[in-house]
């Protein structure tokens, strides 16, 4: 008769979503089955009257490691508890891959008497561990620096092509957030941006100036994409970027030469005209001053015929120095051409134009080169008349300049 406690015990096995399975203890023939759970049945596609009396040989097959059923039967001969993982086959010769423990029981002489095994199918979770396996060596092949972070922006996976483009090894960055990367170029706003996208589940793209290891900063076009689980909850982010720094190296050197004079660093003609047609809308539409200076270097054809024109490039650059450190922030230096310069004066009345116009051309003759020795220039100024055009304006002020040069260089003159 069976008791209350016996019956609660058998019910708790056949109801268990663990298979388990109990065999006698004859290891003669491998231990017979005596009781097997419907989890049991199910994993394997055998029933309870199919098993019963059969030994769980019968589960074994080509893939079964015969290392583990050695050391299976070890523990079982020894009456140890055994925790393996194994290939087994099921009824229709299907294979899956099962992890069991198996325990023996022994009576009141501690005899063991039955083994009690409790198995788990794991196929999926191998398979899945593979896959993620697969899919890492995938993303550790690719190209692109790929990282991945949890919810809490934590990195847990970088591959190859991040950590030699930021010069970080894949183990410093694992458990470290993006901040790690941050430059300090990009203002709040565009984190702001950044977390407001993510947070409504949209993707989010942008150049970012980033810092590597060593302190260098790069350009890395980059997009940021949540990762969903199956409730639909974002679980995930994972950014993928490609280091463009050459091609922002590159775009910034066409345009530095399409507005920078290559020898003084000013402006060139070109970009400082449109510089000064700007000037000249901003100063009309504000009712502001504009003052313009044009300037030319006295005598620059003798000092390139006597020094050489290394020692005129020289000069050039020196002028353009002094000239640049005289005037105030907002005030606009161009090398109009050769030997002559331009100066756009904003929100600058004729007075303080010219206390300024003095003071470059006192700096300049006070200016001593190793070689050429002192050098001079001279000004002409010209200040905006109402609805007086460009041309118009920079026509007096060249005037100006050949006035100065006529009564002896070294001067300024006014129109």
């Amino acid at each position: 008769m069976r008791t209350p406690q016996s019956r609660l015990f058998q019910a708790a096995v056949m109801q268990s979503w663990n298979a388990i399975v109990i065999t006698d203890a004859d290891l003669a023939v491998g231990g017979r089955v005596e009781i097997a759970n419907p989890a049991f049945c199910k994993m394997t596609g055998y029933t309870l009257d199919e098993l019963r009396g059969r030994s769980l040989k019968i589960l074994q097959g080509p893939e079964t490691d015969p290392a583990v059923i050695d050391e299976l039967r070890n523990c079982l001969r020894e009456g140890r508890v055994f925790e393996g993982t194994a290939v087994n086959y099921r009824k229709d010769g299907s294979a899956y891959t099962v992890r069991w423990s198996i325990t023996p029981v022994r009576d009141d002489d501690g005899v063991v008497t039955h083994f009690v095994s409790v198995q788990r199918d794991i196929s999926e979770s191998i398979r899945a561990e593979h896959e993620n396996r697969l899919l890492a060596r995938a993303l550790d092949a690719a190209s692109d620096p790929i990282i991945v972070t949890d919810v809490d922006k934590r990195i847990i996976f970088a591959n190859l092509a991040f950590a030699n483009v930021t010069g970080y090894g894949v183990e410093e960055v694992i458990g470290k957030t993006p901040a790690l990367f941050r430059s300090g170029e990009h203002d709040d706003e565009f984190y702001a941006t950044l977390r407001a996208s993510l947070a409504s589940g949209s993707d989010f793209r942008a150049t970012f100036i980033n810092r590597r290891r060593d302190g260098s900063l790069y350009h890395a076009e980059q997009s940021i994409s949540p990762i969903c689980d199956d409730t639909g909850r974002v679980s995930h982010y994972v950014s993928v970027s490609k280091d463009i720094s050459e091609r922002v190296d590159l775009e910034q050197a066409l345009r530095q030469a399409a507005t920078e004079d290559t020898l003084t660093g000013l402006h060139n003609r070109r970009h400082g005209l449109h510089l000064l047609e700007a000037a000249q809308r901003r100063t009309q539409a504000q009712g502001t001053s504009l003052s313009l200076l044009v300037c030319d270097i006295d005598h620059f054809k003798r000092i390139n015929d006597r020094f050489g024109h290394p020692a005129g490039d020289r000069v050039l650059r020196e002028v353009a120095r002094i000239l640049r450190q005289s005037v105030r922030s907002r005030d606009t230096v161009i090398r109009w051409g050769g030997e002559e310069f331009v100066v756009v004066l904003e929100d600058c009345p004729q007075g303080p134009a010219a206390e300024l116009a003095e003071r470059m051309r006192a700096r300049v003759a006070e200016h001593r080169d190793a070689e050429v020795g002192t050098c001079t220039v001279s000004l002409g100024l010209a200040t905006r008349a109402p609805h007086e055009t460009t041309d118009a304006l920079f026509a007096r002020a060249d005037a100006a300049l050949y006035q100065a040069k006529r009564s002896g260089r070294n001067r300024l003159a006014v129109a």
